[in-house]
């Protein structure tokens, strides 16, 4: 039995990550100081101790699903630097700025325990896909961070239409990599986005919580600090 799951609940035949704060997280780029410095150059000034507080006020903006949208992202930074104090018409412009430069690479790290769960994943028997919200290559993303051959299948929103919580974005991934509902696990970060999304699509998912247990989380859901443990999650038996 996989704990949290339904007793009986078979290995999976595919598994699905979420991308950003799941397998990478943002660099300096885009912290407190990184936001000034963005800001700066339109001549924006933003108080970057007033960066966590000012992300936490905009994430209800990313809740909303349906047609993928570049303009929702684009109303999240914004409110971020107005958040930090920004203000005057070339918030617009720095916003703009910032969302075009999180789909780069190199603005980001691979958590480090990413490449060895995918390896231990694909030698138990699973496929592997991604899929993202992200505006990002994962074309790029899988030879930036040296993932070549380890992923099956990648769905982003901007390739598909749709983004996570739709059903559609999952019902597409699990067409390309060859599974059924029943027979995939979606792993990543956000309750609404990854978790309820695929659970209200019939998948099974795991909640990564790199930074503590997080509240609302349905009983049935595993939570895991580290991809490290989610190989002996769903193939231990």
């Amino acid at each position: 039995m996989i704990a949290g799951f339904s007793a009986g609940a078979a290995p999976p035949r595919a598994v699905f990550f979420d991308v950003d704060f799941t397998l990478i997280h943002p660099g300096p780029a885009f912290q407190g100081a990184g936001y000034r410095d963005f800001c700066a150059r339109h001549g924006v000034a933003v108080d970057p101790d007033r960066f966590d507080e000012a992300v936490a006020g905009a994430s209800v903006l990313l809740d909303r699903g349906g047609a993928y949208d570049p303009q929702v992202y684009i109303d999240y930074t914004r409110q971020i630097i107005e958040g930090m104090g920004g203000s005057g018409e070339c918030v617009e412009i720095a916003a703009r700025e910032i969302f075009a430069e999180w789909a780069m690479c190199h603005h980001f790290v691979l958590y480090e325990d990413v490449p060895d769960a995918i390896r231990a994943l694909r030698a138990s028997g699973a496929r592997i896909g991604l899929i993202s919200n992200a505006e990002r290559c994962m074309v790029s993303f899988a030879t930036h961070f040296a993932l070549e051959g380890l992923v099956d299948i990648a769905i982003t929103s901007v390739e598909h239409g749709y983004m996570k919580p739709h059903p559609s974005i999952f019902e597409t991934a699990l067409r390309r990599i060859g599974a059924e509902r029943h027979e995939a696990v979606m792993v990543g970060d956000s309750l609404v986005h990854d978790i309820e999304g695929a659970r209200r699509f019939g998948m099974r998912a795991v909640l990564v919580s790199r930074s503590g247990p997080r509240a609302g989380r349905p009983p049935d859901v595993p939570e895991i600090s580290s991809l490290r443990e989610l190989p002996p999650l769903l193939f231990a038996r």
